[in-house]
């Protein structure tokens, strides 16, 4: 009779282990796709600024190298479109004026539409009916709000004439609009702060919401009282919120041009006339729009300029 012994299994000897495949390089293939879907979610809005943006402005800057007559052949004049400019007196005046206008407004509009997000910042009752009303001029176009202002104003059928009549603040008839240069500047003004205000409110407001609550308790505990606290934590939080509101009024005002072709057509005697308006006239009333595209290139490149400086200070401050 014959045993067998069996040895015991080794320390060594498991249960099979199951082989995983290695996962596979990221290689070049992944990369492809990935730029693939990219470049598609990225293409519409790139052909919209190819199509709507650098082809108008290449086409502009080859325009302002040429002489080129609204119904004709242009040619090449390069650079007599740029030197006019300094010749130009209705553009100096106009420049001057745009400037001047731009100081105005942006100074009166950033008070008004700070003072209102200071006003309706903190819920309470009634604080969105407030909200709503400044804010609901900007349903209204502007230039359908230009044309009610005009009609507001006018001398003859205009009602604001016959109500400051009537508590004795003027006597007979006043031209709003045409009548003086201040007080055709005074009507642009007044429409921009309706138009505009609710606006730049509802910015500076999500810019005041967004400041977290905490940091005006821990101002409250040391003892900070209104202005400490406004000038202190409001103002220094707000820095970028209020860069991006005077960049799109500065912008804005500098372009400006419904206001005063329909309110006070650059009356009187061209005192209200902006740049903008001399573009016009250049392309559209003396049919040269080479003309108009050097100015249009020249104001294109202060904004540049100053839209660079702008950033570059605030970036500054940030650091």
């Amino acid at each position: 009779m014959s045993t067998t012994t069996t040895s015991p299994p080794s320390a060594r000897t498991g249960p099979p282990r199951r082989q995983t495949a290695p996962a596979p390089p990221a290689g070049r293939r992944g990369r492809r796709l990935r730029a693939l879907v990219g470049a598609a979610y990225a293409a519409p809005t790139a052909v919209m600024v190819v199509l709507f943006f650098l082809v108008p402005l290449a086409l502009v800057a080859w325009m302002s190298l040429n002489r080129w007559p609204l119904l004709g052949k242009p040619s090449f004049n390069a650079p007599a479109n740029y030197s006019g400019i300094a010749e130009d007196e209705l553009l100096h005046s106009a420049a001057w004026f745009t400037v001047k206008y731009t100081v105005i407004i942006t100074v009166l509009l950033f008070v008004v539409a700070f003072g209102l997000a200071v006003l309706v910042q903190h819920r309470r009752p009634g604080v969105g009916f407030f909200r709503t009303a400044f804010f609901l001029p900007m349903a209204v176009g502007f230039a359908s709000a230009s044309l009610l202002f005009l009609g507001l104003l006018s001398d003859e059928i205009g009602p604001v004439t016959d109500l400051l009549a009537e508590f004795g603040l003027v006597d007979g008839y006043v031209s709003w609009t045409s009548g003086s240069p201040d007080s055709a500047l005074a009507s642009a003004v007044l429409l921009v702060l309706w138009r505009f205000a609710g606006f730049n409110m509802l910015i500076l407001l999500t810019g005041l919401q967004a400041i977290p609550p905490d940091v005006y308790e821990a101002a409250r505990v040391d003892g900070a009282n209104r202005w400490q606290t406004f000038r202190r934590i409001t103002l220094p939080l707000m820095r970028p919120t209020i860069a991006l509101v005077v960049t799109l009024m500065t912008t804005g005002s500098l372009l400006a041009f419904d206001q005063f072709w329909i309110l006070t057509r650059g009356g009187p005697d061209n005192s209200t006339t902006s740049l903008v308006m001399v573009i016009y006239r250049e392309a559209f009333i003396r049919l040269d729009l080479g003309s108009a595209a050097g100015i249009s290139v020249v104001l294109l490149a202060v904004l540049v300029v100053f839209n660079v400086i702008q950033f570059r200070v605030l970036r500054r401050r940030s650091s």
